[in-house]
Formats: C-alpha cells, structure tokens, sequence
C-alpha cells in the first residue's frame, strides 16, 4: 500500500508563489504516475496535474501555465510550484499515485492522505 505526505501548503498573497512537496514511502515510485489534487470547501475533488514515471506531464486546462509539476525519483518525491495564485486556488491539495499512467481520475489513484491547506488572500 503506498503512501503518500504532502506538505508546503500555507497562506499566500494573490499573485504569489508556493511550491508543495509529496514523498511517496511506495518502493516503486518511479513506475508509479503521481498526481496532485484539490478540494475546495463545498465543492467536488478536481484534478490538477499528472506526472508519469518518463516525465510526461498531464494539466488540468485551468491550471497549465501557472502550476508546474516535477518529480525526483531519489527522493521519492514530486513538487507542484504554483505561480500567479490566485483566491480561487484555496483548496486541500492531495497527491495520490496511480498504475494508470496519465490518468485524470481520482478513482484510479490510492495512497491519500491529509491533504495540504492551501489559502491565497486577496
């Protein structure tokens, strides 16, 4: 069962910057596609990016150009920088790992945790 710990959330001005981190304690993370997710208060768990195990990349349309996902297989770990925030981005980011590369769908995904509260002030 792999696991997965987000952490890097916190408050950020609109415009601003934040850089999540998420180490996988998966033996095999670098076979694995790792995403990140996230969940506004009310609303449903929405994906924003996929990375696969050969660094192809998937974005949610509404995040391409501002998030940018990577991964460091030696660190078991995958990063999610997020530029130009924005208040809409408040969320609970998840990241999650999948044996269905490229996958967009939550349901694919295993190892979920706690989340990382993400808020951006306006």
């Amino acid at each position: 069962q792999v696991q997965l710990v987000p952490s890097g959330g916190g408050l950020v001005q609109a415009g601003g910057s934040l850089r999540l981190s998420c180490t996988t304690s998966g033996r095999t993370f670098s076979t694995y596609t790792l995403g990140w997710f996230r969940q506004a208060p009310g609303k449903e768990r929405e994906f924003v990016v996929a990375i696969t195990w050969n660094n192809s990349t998937y974005y949610a349309d509404s995040m391409k150009g501002r998030f940018t996902i990577s991964r460091d297989n030696a660190k078991n770990t995958i990063y999610l920088q997020m530029n130009s925030l924005k208040p809409e981005d408040t969320a609970v980011y998840f990241c999650a790992a999948t044996v269905r590369p490229g996958s967009r769908s939550a349901r694919d995904y295993n190892g979920w945790g706690q989340g990382t509260q993400v808020t951006v002030s306006s």
